[in-house]
């Protein structure tokens, strides 16, 4: 898969992340977007490291299930530090 599909597959990604996730956060659509991409890569290198599964297909259902724990896990870990941050 090439690095346009795993940017749409992480825009996605981050926007389910999101609606899974909801809260107020700081930085709006561009970190959203953002924390999809790179969740979306976290997601799939995981899921290559742990489970060898192979993320290459875009319609696959483990890279979407991969990238969207990844995003969600990208987005909690910036609430906890940017409350860890704003309460210091």
């Amino acid at each position: 898969m090439g690095i346009f599909a795993w940017i749409i597959l992480g825009l996605i990604a981050g926007f389910i992340a999101k609606a899974i996730h909801p809260g107020k956060d700081p930085g709006g659509f561009i970190i959203t977007a953002v924390l999809g991409i790179l969740g979306g890569l976290l997601g799939g290198y995981l899921g290559k490291l742990a489970f060898g599964w192979d993320v290459s297909s875009f319609w696959s259902i483990k890279t979407w299930f991969l990238a969207i724990a990844g995003s969600v896990i990208l987005l909690v870990l910036y609430r906890l530090l940017f409350r860890s941050k704003a309460s210091a």
